[in-house]
């Protein structure tokens, strides 16, 4: 059943209410697809500079990603994706963020010729960003239009200004004027929600839809095995290289659908209508952002592990801390998680997670099969023991 229409004259201008039930649309799907493909970009800006540096600039660019992806989350619950106003705003989103990854491997360095990268993807980024504000402002509540509009403003205007002024700064302050306006997204929209009952229209859209963008980085970590793999011609060492990376992918899924995911859905239903908004930004606007993140390390892991599959050397630190940090990030966002909104910490994948972090040097003097084999096995324990011992700790109300 369709929602109340919103709006009048122009189809265009107009929208549909989303109610609950309701489910993600095909055009949601369409929109993640630019998202993969910055998600790919990002790998190959972490493999291109091969150090610490690279990987902090890399993950800043995905919080920002990752904000405007939830931003759109939000607008598409409060209205149908595929209708009007929202469609609009939806395929202008999508193909400004498809500009932004293209420009991914420019955001920091400017390559001759051309037009001027970091300010090129500042654009793109802030057109995706003012497109959502201006319908998400409009589409609110009329009692909670002003408050939107303060909570929008205060995110938008001076992360877009920081990162204007670090585009075109340049190093070393853009990574810091970056940094900067990525913080300001979850401390505004933390500090201008206290008191306010945001709706959550469709509870199985809002979990769904975070579902879909976990399962599509997986879908990136699959590319990233895919692309390491294809450097060398197909061997037995390659073959057991891509059975034991995608072990490690099905374990990540695994951890989430498998254990979780139907969990957590059912308890932000039973969570009070006043209190489920805040709920929802807590454990999927910002937790899931360290599974993403997770999940987008990982990738970069397999794909060194496998371009140097048949390879006797150490793995080497770079590949084995993306690896094994990559896993220990998504553990760890999964037990935050599950402590949100089932109100227990599952303290064994905090152990495990603390494990794969300390684990990192010595998976780095190992071979890459041999490391590969050993995340497996270190995976394998973790489920093991989430089977057969008391795991979940109790812990005060959600």
């Amino acid at each position: 059943m369709r929602g109340r229409q919103q709006g009048s004259g122009d189809p265009l201008i107009r929208a549909v209410t989303s109610r609950e039930g309701d489910r993600v649309t095909t055009l949601e799907l369409f929109f993640d697809l630019a998202f993969v493909f910055a998600f790919t970009q990002l790998s190959r800006l972490m493999a291109q500079q091969h150090d610490a540096l690279g990987i902090l600039q890399a993950l800043v660019i995905l919080a920002l990603l990752w904000w405007a992806w939830t931003a759109y989350g939000w607008l598409s619950n409060i209205a149908h994706a595929d209708q009007g106003v929202v469609r609009v705003a939806m395929i202008i989103g999508m193909t400004a963020m498809v500009v932004a990854g293209i420009v991914v491997l420019e955001a920091y360095d400017d390559l001759p010729d051309g037009l001027f990268g970091p300010l090129v993807f500042v654009g793109a980024y802030l057109i995706a960003r003012i497109t959502h504000a201006i319908v998400f402002v409009w589409l609110a509540a009329p009692e909670l239009r002003r408050r939107t509009l303060i909570t929008v403003t205060l995110s938008v205007v001076p992360s877009g200004g920081l990162l204007v002024a670090g585009a075109l700064l340049g190093a070393p302050w853009q990574i810091w004027c970056t940094i900067a306006a990525v913080v300001i997204e979850p401390i505004v929209s933390y500090r201008t929600s206290v008191g306010v009952a945001w709706p959550v229209r469709s509870t199985a859209h809002f979990t769904e839809r975070h579902g879909l963008i976990v399962i599509l980085a997986l879908g990136e970590s699959i590319l990233g095995i895919g692309t390491g793999a294809s450097t060398e011609p197909i061997s037995l060492a390659i073959l057991l290289g891509v059975v034991l990376s995608m072990l490690i992918c099905i374990a990540l899924w695994w951890a989430y659908f498998t254990r979780l995911a139907g969990d957590a859905e059912r308890s932000l239903m039973a969570v009070p209508a006043v209190d489920r908004g805040r709920a929802a930004t807590d454990a999927y606007t910002y937790l899931h952002l360290a599974l993403v993140g997770g999940i987008v390390l990982a990738a970069l892991g397999l794909e060194v592990a496998m371009a140097h599959a048949e390879s006797n050397e150490g793995f080497g630190l770079f590949g084995a801390a993306a690896l094994s940090g990559g896993v220990a990030c998504y553990l760890a966002g999964t037990a935050a998680f599950a402590r949100r909104l089932l109100g227990r910490w599952n303290v064994v994948r905090l152990a495990i997670a603390a494990a794969f972090v300390a684990l990192a040097p010595v998976l780095g003097m190992l071979s890459p099969l041999v490391a590969l084999a050993s995340v497996v096995g270190v995976l394998i324990v973790l489920f093991v023991a989430e089977r057969n011992l008391p795991t979940l700790a109790p812990s005060g109300e959600r």
